[in-house]
């Protein structure tokens, strides 16, 4: 079947050692049941916020790039409340190999890296986030395998399947980019950065050319088999432009968002990222 015709994601299923395994990373496997999922951001130590929060969101999302936050905050976190309904990921600052080891060492089972124009970046994050063959990731005594290799799991044998790779695209370089950087083994995710689009193309969210660097995404991510995503949750929504968008179906994975529950966050809790204006 040609690329463009197979269901989204086929790649990363592709790329499983156990296919039918339901995985303990519960986004990644809602990704692969065909659902769109969203997140709520924390920036700063705060347990009982984080704690809550997991009860009602696909996934955490703690935020490492834009915020003073160390890794022993997180680490705090993770630990307070084992196993919740949702994953954590972190947003790195970067792709070096120092800190994909601590966000995956703490109990990270998703990271994010920010600003991806080269498909060498793409590929250097997923291999250090999983363990060899598919990777070179180190192995050591830490949090992680102590939180999801209970209960007769096997954390080294089932984190490669369960570890969720997030690369941003957030430039036009990177836009253009798009196919090779889907391409690269590991890669699960795509996110469309919205506002930082706007940030480095100069172009508002209304422009021609600024939606045709999102369609270069978009094609891209779908034609190499992962999943889509974008900043903004409205890209997951039908509707005109500004509301929704004709494709909405082929994005999945959100910045922020509605819980799946309608549980409402206390106000000023979450960190929103800005978002293209108008967004189209």
């Amino acid at each position: 079947m040609p690329p463009a015709q197979r269901e989204q994601g086929w790649a990363v299923r592709q790329s499983l050692n156990d296919p039918n395994t339901k995985f303990y990373n519960h986004v990644k496997q809602k990704l692969l049941d065909g659902k769109q999922v969203t997140c709520f951001t924390i920036s700063k130590l705060d347990v009982a916020l984080y704690c809550e929060a997991a009860k009602h969101y696909d996934f955490i999302w703690f935020e490492m790039q834009h915020s003073t936050m160390s890794f022993k905050d997180v680490e705090t976190m993770i630990a307070a409340c084992p196993k919740p309904v949702a994953t954590p990921v972190i947003r790195l600052p970067d792709a070096s190999e120092g800190n994909i080891q601590k966000a995956t060492d703490i109990g990270a089972l998703g990271i994010d890296i920010p600003t991806v124009d080269t498909p060498e970046q793409a590929l250097q994050a997923a291999r250090y986030a999983r363990y060899p063959p598919e990777g070179r990731r180190s192995e050591g005594l830490n949090q992680a395998s102590s939180l999801w290799g209970a209960n007769r799991t096997d954390y080294r044998k089932t984190i490669n399947d369960n570890m969720l790779v997030i690369v941003q695209i957030e430039t036009p370089i990177g836009a253009w980019n798009a196919l090779p950087i889907a391409q690269q083994p590991g890669i699960d995710v795509v996110l469309a950065s919205n506002g930082d689009m706007t940030n480095f193309s100069g172009y508002p969210g209304s422009d021609p050319r600024y939606q045709q660097l999102f369609t270069q995404i978009h094609d891209g991510v779908l034609r190499a088999g992962k999943f889509l995503g974008a900043v903004t949750p409205s890209y997951g929504k039908p509707g005109p432009p500004g509301v929704g968008r004709p494709d909405f179906a082929d994005w999945r994975l959100f910045y922020n968002g509605d819980a799946f529950d309608g549980w409402k966050p206390p106000q000023g809790a979450a960190t929103v990222e800005p978002t293209a204006r108008p967004v189209r």
